[in-house]
């Protein structure tokens, strides 16, 4: 019974991942078209969010003036979102690219400490060090490369999950048994 179980669910994520497959191959293959598409989805929550917010506001007996300030504020960041859906990629870049530059910049350091303690790796540390900061550079200037990225990244973890699933339904007797 509880075999049957472990079997429809990983069935389930299996489905679900390969939409993530799915959307890894389309933010590779057509980064301005995907970032459209979720700006315009991130938008049109905000702007639910948003008229949420100003249906508690008129719906509440005590007027809350900071839900009606919520309401707008969300509604006019949705608006935004769906008009300058470059703002959300330009804003997805900037983030990554400074995040792989300070791991690059922490890695340069602990470089550094290996040099001290005469390590033969410090060297090749180094090399990696500094390509993760041009790599962090090369993000912020191309934002195309960075949802490319974020596309290859999400198609590899999700094919890496499929088979993942595939071997323990296949072996799921086996865990049941022990």
């Amino acid at each position: 019974m509880i075999e049957n179980f472990f079997k429809r669910s990983n069935w389930t994520d299996i489905t679900v991942t390969f939409v993530f497959v799915l959307l890894g191959i389309l933010l590779i293959l057509r980064p301005d078209v995907m970032i459209s598409v979720l700006s315009i989805l991130l938008g049109a929550v905000f702007i639910i969010i948003g008229f949420l917010k100003l249906v508690d506001y008129f719906t509440s007996e005590d007027k809350e003036d900071y839900l009606l300030t919520m309401a707008l504020i969300f509604v006019i960041i949705g608006t935004i979102v769906i008009l300058c859906p470059s703002i959300i990629s330009n804003l997805f870049s900037i983030a990554l690219g400074i995040w792989i530059i300070s791991a690059g910049l922490r890695n340069f350091q602990i470089t550094l400490i290996w040099k001290e303690v005469k390590s033969a790796y410090w060297t090749t540390a180094l090399v990696f060090s500094i390509l993760t900061i041009l790599g962090g550079i090369v993000i912020l200037v191309n934002t195309t490369l960075a949802v490319r990225m974020i596309g290859s990244i999400i198609t590899i973890y999700a094919v890496l999950d499929i088979i993942t699933k595939i071997i323990f339904m296949k072996k799921i007797e086996d865990y049941l048994k022990d």
